[in-house]
């Protein structure tokens, strides 16, 4: 409900505030920090069940490949925490073709070093373990 909000990701352990790029955060941070506490000071859910978005790496789904598997794996345990610091994620998409569809959220999400995450950390990391894979995408919203 903050004005200049435009986007709230919730971590485990912590919440990532978007604001527009007009905005300063001297000004909005009063008034975030003042939402937040009310919030949770009223008892109310955070997050209701209709809303929610399940956003586990299910390593063990029926349909996946073996090469699939692999690439939820290698996110689950080696991307996600590290990524999770930085107040953001990074979700498991589809692979068709030697190309990996990943999308980022939170912080993650137009962060001006994404793009070298991605290319360069997260696409190496999986090119070395799975030779199968060509390249790293992120899917935009």
């Amino acid at each position: 409900d903050v004005e200049g909000v435009e986007g709230v990701f919730f971590g485990s352990d912590f919440i990532t505030i978007t604001k527009g790029q007009s905005l300063d955060w001297q000004v909005m941070k009063p008034l975030i920090l003042g939402s937040i506490m009310d919030h949770y000071n009223s008892g109310e859910e955070t997050i209701t069940a209709e809303k929610k978005r399940d956003n586990s790496l299910k390593v063990d789904e029926e349909n996946d490949t073996d090469i699939v598997k692999q690439i939820k794996e290698l996110l689950d345990t080696r991307v996600r925490p590290a990524v999770a610091m930085d107040g953001g994620d990074i979700i498991f998409d589809d692979y068709k073709k030697g190309v990996v569809y990943l999308h980022m959220q939170g912080a993650c999400s137009g962060c001006p070093s994404s793009t070298v995450t991605l290319k360069t950390g997260i696409e190496n990391m999986l090119k070395h373990y799975i030779p199968e894979i060509m390249e790293v995408r992120q899917v935009v919203e």
